[in-house]
């Protein structure tokens, strides 16, 4: 293929260094002044099959809203396909990662097929994992029943992965600022909320490592706060109909070959586990009907404001849901159990969690191990938490990448035909009568920077369901359990384990990784942890 004059190829990159200089002094996102109209979830759910099942089940359980917890990623990726092919009039759908993989292409197909329907279709996707997608998404833009927004983008929309990161370091106090929600909400009567987003290595296809994660399919009531949430984002200020960042409107013509596209890579998939899973009708069908798993309970979302760096800065009055989640910590009369794959709590977490322990509040915290982990920066920022809140009395347990005990009672830690495990899942237990779960970790840039959402579920039963997760998870076998031996100064850092069957003490930080361990050091020399 012969290669663009060298004219062009310098015009590209003027206008690549152009963009740049004009984002170096943008404080507001591209495409602010494209013209965009207001619009709201839908007001009567109760007028759709779906509604009409939710709306008689919450009357006959007192008005309260029912949950199901979702830990199998299949399952998961079943219940979002089969609620899109189910919904009549509205899909709202807002992640912070949206891949373009053989699980994302599976699900657009069904929002397309939806919306070809007639079903309204939002979709909110942060811009941080979103490039090179962008011809994609302005083709899914092209249908009339299809509305893309993308969440505080960047200038440069091009394939140079050097110039999105320079835009970055330049404007780092707006870019930084990204959108981590994960919603799923169908004819406003049934939402999924949880750690998810959409892509294999979240619904257990792939040999890629798998994340372990939780997912609550929400009915009654509560969805229409969690439409409220997607509503007030959608709207924002920051985030920018995806036709004012691509010039060219789609033509019809490449539409339909994407549809074809979509349709083609569908029928490869026909006799994969996840098409042979959604064609069972299963689990939504069990849901609606026999309401099989829900659990009818009160609860309240808890969200961030879209703008939440204004609200940080004092700057606008708006919610930020460390407030409540933390408020809810400090309550705690007996145990607090924190599920976090990043685990960065800082002083003042650090704080919290020790007054806890010193009350004599069992306080269990299930994290990542440097052998698990996908983010090694992150473990370089939680090490040095580790020896401090063991010391107060603080029990924490990292979980292993090939967990030795696959198989608990309620579904597998990893799927047989997956690659390494990773944790990926958030959620608190409180005194085992209140659960929250949704898309925020413990650590820095879920409390200060990124946006966040997520369930306060007051149940008994959803909480002792993720407590026998917990503990299923935290056993030597499937995780290293973390402690102090020694006496005064010469106390030091073990991890204790099962191999083989017999137990065992590692005396230093598990795992064979040199280019992993090189960059944990590497990182723990930067000042980043409020990045982290």
């Amino acid at each position: 293929m012969p290669r663009p004059p060298l004219r062009h190829a310098f015009a590209g990159w003027l206008a690549a260094l152009a963009t740049l200089l004009l984002s170096a002094c943008a404080t507001i996102p591209p495409g602010t002044g494209y013209p965009k109209i207001p619009s709201t979830a839908l007001a009567h759910p109760e007028e759709t099959a779906l509604g009409k099942v939710v709306a008689a089940r919450s009357k006959s359980h007192g008005g309260l809203s029912g949950f199901r917890l979702f830990a199998s990623g299949s399952d998961a990726f079943t219940l979002r396909v089969q609620l899109a092919n189910r919904a009549e009039r509205t899909l709202d759908i807002q992640y912070f990662i949206f891949k373009d993989d053989d699980t994302g292409q599976l699900l657009m197909s069904s929002i397309l097929h939806a919306a070809s329907r007639g079903v309204r279709v939002r979709m909110l996707i942060d811009d941080t994992e979103a490039r090179g997608q962008d011809d994609r998404v302005a083709l899914l833009a092209a249908n009339p029943n299809v509305e893309v927004r993308l969440y505080n983008p960047f200038y440069y929309r091009g394939p140079i992965a050097f110039i999105r990161y320079a835009e970055f370091a330049l404007t780092m106090s707006r870019l930084d600022y990204r959108m981590h929600n994960k919603l799923f909400v169908a004819d406003n009567a049934m939402a999924i909320v949880g750690g998810r987003n959409v892509g294999d290595e979240y619904f257990d296809v792939g040999n890629a490592p798998q994340f372990g994660d939780y997912d609550v399919l929400a009915t009654g009531p509560i969805v229409r706060d969690l439409s409220k949430s997607f509503d007030t984002y959608w709207n924002d200020r920051l985030s920018i109909p995806v036709r004012a960042l691509v010039g060219n409107r789609p033509t019809a013509d490449k539409f339909a070959a994407l549809k074809q596209d979509l349709s083609e890579h569908k029928e490869e998939m026909h006799q994969s586990q996840e098409e042979r899973s959604i064609r069972s009708g299963n689990p939504l069908a069990s849901i609606l009907d026999k309401d099989t798993g829900i659990v009818w309970a009160k609860a309240e979302v808890l969200a961030d404001s879209p703008d939440k760096a204004s609200v940080e800065g004092g700057d606008e009055i708006g919610a930020l849901f460390r407030r409540r989640l933390l408020t809810a910590a400090r309550d705690v009369k007996k145990e607090l159990l924190i599920v976090s794959p990043y685990f960065v709590p800082g002083a003042k977490g650090e704080q919290l969690l020790l007054d806890l322990a010193k009350r004599g509040v069992t306080v269990r915290v299930l994290t990542n191990s440097l052998l698990s982990t996908d983010v090694p920066a992150v473990h370089a920022g939680y090490r040095g938490y580790r020896v401090p809140l063991l010391a107060g009395g603080v029990q924490i347990y990292e979980v292993k990448p090939l967990p030795g005990k696959p198989q608990p009672k309620n579904g597998l830690l990893k799927s047989p035909s997956s690659g390494e495990f990773s944790l990926h899942a958030k959620a608190w237990v409180f005194d085992r009568t209140r659960t929250f779960i949704g898309s925020a970790n413990f650590d820095r840039r879920s409390l200060h920077l990124n946006t966040e959402i997520g369930l306060m579920i007051d149940s008994p039963e959803i909480a002792q369901q993720v407590v026998t997760r917990f503990n299923t998870i935290a056993i030597p076998a499937n995780s290293f359990v973390l402690a102090l031996e020694g006496d005064g100064t010469d106390r030091h850092l073990v991890w204790k384990s099962v191999k083989d069957g017999k137990p065992i003490v590692y005396e230093t930080e598990p795992g064979d990784d040199r280019l992993r361990e090189f960059l944990v050091d590497l990182y723990g020399l930067l000042p980043i942890e409020d990045q982290l």
